[in-house]
């Protein structure tokens, strides 16, 4: 009890030499003159929640050997399981009609999150490759549709496929320098391409805007009639070919429901791409590099198709993106975005598409409902992956792999 004591103490005041200087320190000014002033309730109330949670830790976490699980889940069966997938998507075609504009938008950037997060969990939870640059192939889909508009006037349809597959190209690149690289090695020079990625639009000012970027990105058409109030051609638009008066309530559903298909489909291909053999192979080598090479499988083609794969998801979700804001720049591409779809990867449970889909739920919605606590945010973020690291390492839902038990 003492050792915990003093264990848990020394837990609080370190919190406390952390807290003081980022957050526990205002600065004011009155008239010519600007000091500091400590701000002691945020200080001592994070000393205080510290060492209480140091203090509780050894009472809640009480997991012995063989001991019986608190609580397990149901189990459903296949049956089951695809009329509850059913029930949830209508819910999600019918929900933005019943709604406001706000909670529709919020809803389209979570999407977009979870179209992300499933393409990084091919390379982290399947392949068991840290990528710590993966804004860069989202980076690299967006710029794609921006400069195939600002260049050649390719609409959004003409250019995903390009975006897609420009992402995966740069996946397929940067594969080959990581092929002898494992861990956190891995995980720096995959940091410096996504950083690389970001300064190189910055620089080429004639080509890509530099620090302005691009605007004017148009938004998606309906089968040719475009989503606005007036075409600049002349052309009908959607709302006047349905004889409808133009509401910009009808632009964010209908961005809402295309970033809902390309998350179904990212979801039923890579659902489809674990039970195939690529996607076995991923496993195996997450598993274990030397076992999968044993198996006669190559490791080098593994980690291509897992690059590969994951950044072309990425490139689709990029262009989506640059669609949606109708304007992209390198400050929409930075490292923290990065940092961001790896927690969601993390915190939904590495490998698990569902955990994926509840993590990016949580980290973009909570955000946005606690707006109060927006200047505390990276703070709570950061607290909370400490405390899933220390008792839910394996993620909220965590994937469920086969496995057999050998009587001794």
């Amino acid at each position: 009890m003492m050792q915990n004591f003093k264990n848990s103490l020394i837990a609080a005041i370190m919190a406390g030499v952390i807290i003081a200087p980022v957050y526990g320190l205002q600065i004011l000014r009155r008239g010519q003159e600007t000091y500091l002033q400590p701000d002691w309730k945020m200080i001592i109330g994070g000393m205080l929640l510290v060492f209480a949670v140091q203090m509780l830790r050894p009472l809640i976490k009480r997991r012995k050997t063989g001991a019986a699980p608190r609580f397990s889940l149901p189990t459903f069966s296949d049956k089951t399981r695809h009329k509850a997938i059913l029930v949830l998507v209508l819910f999600a075609v019918i929900w933005p009609f019943f709604t406001g504009r706000a909670q529709v938008d919020i809803a389209t950037l979570v999407l977009i999150y979870v179209m992300l997060g499933l393409g990084l969990n091919i390379v982290v939870g399947f392949a068991g490759l840290l990528d710590l640059g993966f804004v860069g192939f989202y980076a690299t889909g967006a710029y794609t549709y921006a400069l195939l508009y600002h260049w050649a006037g390719w609409g959004f349809w003409e250019a995903l496929p390009f975006a897609g597959m420009v992402s995966a190209l740069f996946g397929y690149v940067l594969g080959f320098p990581v092929l002898r690289l494992r861990g956190d090695y891995l995980a720096i020079v995959t940091l410096g391409f996504g950083e690389i990625i970001r300064l190189m639009l910055i620089n080429l000012y004639g080509f890509t805007g530099g620090p302005d970027g691009i605007s004017g990105i148009p938004k998606p058409s309906f089968f040719g009639y475009q989503m606005v109030r007036r075409s600049v051609d002349g052309s009908p638009t959607f709302h006047e070919m349905m004889g409808w008066s133009f509401n910009s309530q009808d632009v964010v559903t209908y961005l809402y429901l295309m970033a809902l298909i390309l998350v179904l489909i990212t979801l039923y291909v890579t659902s489809r791409l674990i039970r195939m053999p690529i996607g076995r192979a991923w496993e195996a080598l997450r598993e274990d590099e030397i076992a999968c090479r044993s198996l006669g499988l190559n490791p080098r083609n593994i980690k291509l198709s897992a690059f590969t794969l994951g950044a072309m998801f990425a490139g689709f979700g990029g262009a989506f993106f640059a669609a949606r804001q109708g304007l992209v720049n390198p400050e929409s591409f930075t490292f923290i975005e990065s940092a961001l779809i790896l927690a969601i990867v993390v915190l939904g449970g590495m490998g698990s598409q569902l955990g994926v889909i509840l993590a990016a739920v949580l980290l973009t919605v909570v955000p946005e409902i606690a707006r109060e606590f927006a200047e505390y945010r990276m703070l709570i973020f950061g607290l909370v992956m400490v405390v899933m690291m220390v008792w839910r390492p394996q993620g909220l839902l965590p994937v469920k792999r086969p496995q057999v038990e050998l009587e001794s």
